[in-house]
């Protein structure tokens, strides 16, 4: 009989490294959310599961399940080669815990897989979600980020990342930008995706005494962040970087490449050209025709982004420091101390 393994087992056997996820869903299913870190090995892709489906629906049960074991039967060697090549303990999941990981768990552990499946599937694992972050307690103090549109936030994150200190990249979770073109390029997230990674890197953080964010409204993109973490955003220290236009210019066009797609800028574009005054927004849209993006960015800043920042930050107040850089090297060392000092603030508390 086929070993199962509960969520909290599975979930502590995963931060610890012992066991990798494998979920056996359709790619499609994959794709709309799953847990953090898991690898896509699907018992069956998106077409034969829409073709079980319909044979289920018309024919019936039987022949669905006759069906599936022959479209099955004929991958069975490479899916366990791809099982074999994880090297690790396996734990195995579909959506409720039924056919398909049972199948894999079974079929993988004949083979000499160490392998186990979990209870109730991802679904379970959605519920714990759901309910984890509607029970949420945030302890760690938020230092927020923020800054005119194109002063590399998320870059400088990063950069504190890399040197030990403790973030969280709310637009990468979101897979958004958090501007009108902030989702070119990009994969967007939806709620169920974002949720996941968001508990995920909660649980990583639970016991830094602060953590980085960059300033976000609530909806970014698609998602929307819980309420307790918006709430502690709005209260928390925010540092306000300024730049240089030409600096910031130069930060968009590194990041969004908008020469690669135009067609999209241009689409996001048309979403607010009423909103900007009109020989402005003309001058901008033949700007975007002729390719000339660096002109109709800096446009972009001077007459739509920078005053609705100037607008949202002047009603702002509390705990704020302003930097001001001529360079993003000078902006990075800036932030950098501003966190040191607000770290030694926070361990005397």
């Amino acid at each position: 009989m086929t070993r199962e393994i509960t969520l909290n087992d599975l979930m502590e056997a995963h931060e610890n490294s012992e066991r990798v996820l494998v979920d056996v869903r359709s790619q499609g299913e994959f794709e709309e959310g799953s847990i953090p870190g898991s690898v896509n090995i699907p018992v069956f892709n998106n077409e034969e599961r829409a073709e079980i489906g319909t044979i289920y629906k018309q024919v019936g049960q039987e022949a669905a399940k006759e069906r599936g074991l022959e479209i099955f039967s004929a991958k069975l060697p490479e899916f366990v080669k791809q099982f074999r090549e994880l090297g690790s303990p396996v734990s195995v999941f579909c959506w409720r815990g039924g056919m398909r990981s049972k199948t894999a768990a079974t079929t993988t552990e004949l083979m000499g897989v160490d392998v186990n499946r979990l209870t109730g599937g991802i679904r379970t694992y959605r519920q714990w979600v759901v309910q984890s972050l509607e029970a949420y307690e945030f302890k760690p103090q938020l230092l927020v980020l923020n800054g005119y549109t194109g002063s590399g936030k998320t870059l400088i994150l990063n950069q504190l990342k890399d040197h030990g200190y403790p973030i969280m990249d709310l637009e990468k979770m979101a897979g958004h930008r958090g501007s009108i073109f902030g989702q070119i390029g990009l994969e967007p997230s939806n709620q169920k995706k974002f949720d996941s990674l968001l508990i995920t890197e909660l649980r990583k953080l639970k016991e830094s005494p602060y953590i980085f964010i960059e300033g976000e409204s609530r909806r970014i993109g698609r998602v929307h962040m819980p309420e307790f973490l918006h709430e502690k955003k709005e209260k928390a220290p925010q540092l306000f970087l300024d730049l240089p236009a030409e600096v910031r210019v130069q930060n968009i066009m590194q990041d969004y490449q908008p020469e690669q797609m135009p067609e999209q800028f241009m689409e996001a574009f048309e979403k607010i050209e009423r909103r900007i005054h009109t020989p402005i927004s003309r001058e901008i849209r033949d700007l975007l025709t002729k390719g000339d993006f660096a002109e109709a960015v800096r446009l972009l800043l001077v007459h739509y982004y920078d005053p609705r920042y100037e607008h949202s930050i002047s009603s702002q107040d509390g705990n704020h420091q302003f930097i001001k850089a001529e360079s993003m090297e000078e902006a990075y060392e800036k932030v950098k101390a501003a966190a040191d000092s607000f770290r030694y603030t926070s361990s005397r508390q």
